[in-house]
């Protein structure tokens, strides 16, 4: 164990994958092949979203919002753990871990605020048809993404900060492949029910309140399309909301059951595989559920496509 003169520790080890010795080389290549396709269908959303004329409404302009946040997520945890996987080299500083956890919490709160807003714009887009253009300006729209970016900024500076101003003196081995809340929590000496608790209510705070709107959303829109009269106009009220739907479900589901609970059912056997559902694989489904499940964005990417090879004609 690193620690100074004074027995503070100074340094961490991520366990991580250590304990499957023999699957070092093919771990890495899934995590490569997953971290470059989630970079690469990220970006792709991205590009269709700034050069594309049709995709400039306001759910488009979150969800490149939203795609370019993915890249930055991922992008907290995966390349680390490539080193890791490739040098056998686990140790992290202090600080370094400070660094990673900050930036993982500023991009999955600023994801819960984006998650909402693009609910929100489902809800003025379905329930209030005629008003849509003056509730979502573009102006609304900037303001919106400003605050889930501050909102990220301060959770992930008020957790970080909190956490790391406690004591850890030993052991330093996190059970976990990056700095986690609830693993670096359970290396704090002393009595830490208070700073649990404190976590919790924070925690509850910056998922369920933007969850709560979300459901109160999707509850009125729901109203809505059932007092559409067609079929046809309902399954296309609907097909607009699907691909979020699923995005939430998948990333809310997760970080509730991780962020909501105290350290003492933190398992370190199960607990990193939910992890790395909503820090790895989330990001990756994000492109291909929006994209599949998108006529627009489908549409968008055949024109593309189409222009490239006639420009290469």
């Amino acid at each position: 164990m690193s620690a100074n003169t004074s027995g503070v520790v100074t340094d961490f080890i991520l366990v991580g994958f250590s304990r499957l010795v023999g699957f070092q080389g093919l771990l890495f290549t899934l995590f490569l092949t997953i971290y470059l396709l989630t970079v690469v269908g990220n970006l792709l959303i991205v590009t269709l979203v700034s050069v594309d004329a049709k995709l400039q409404s306001p759910m488009y302009f979150f969800l490149r919002l939203l795609s370019a946040l993915e890249i930055g997520y991922t992008s907290v945890t995966v390349p680390l753990v490539l080193h890791h996987l490739r040098t056998g080299q686990r140790r992290i500083p202090r600080a370094g871990c400070a660094v990673q956890m900050f930036f993982f919490l500023f991009f999955g709160a600023t994801e819960c605020c984006f998650l909402a807003a693009m609910a929100y714009d489902r809800y003025a887009a379905i329930c209030t048809p005629l008003r849509y253009p003056i509730l979502l300006n573009r102006r609304v729209c900037l303001q919106l993404a400003a605050g889930a970016w501050t909102s990220g900024a301060l959770v992930g500076l008020g957790h970080t900060s909190f956490i790391f101003s406690l004591n850890f003196c030993g052991p330093n081995a996190i059970p976990h492949f990056f700095c986690e809340i609830q693993p670096v929590l359970q290396l704090v000496c002393g009595d830490t029910y208070l700073n649990e608790l404190q976590i919790i209510l924070a925690a509850a705070l910056i998922i369920l309140c933007p969850f709560g709107l979300i459901l109160v959303s999707y509850a009125k829109i729901l109203a809505t399309i059932i007092r559409i009269p067609s079929a046809t106009g309902r399954r296309k009220a609907f097909s607009t909301c699907s691909s979020h739907l699923v995005v939430v479900s998948l990333f809310y589901g997760t970080a509730i059951f991780i962020y909501i609970r105290p350290k003492d059912s933190y398992d370190p056997a199960t607990d990193p595989l939910l992890s790395l559902f909503y820090a790895v694989v989330t990001p990756i489904l994000n492109p291909v559920i929006y994209s599949l499940r998108n006529a627009d964005v489908k549409a968008a990417l055949k024109r593309t496509l189409q222009k490239m090879s006639s420009k290469a004609i």
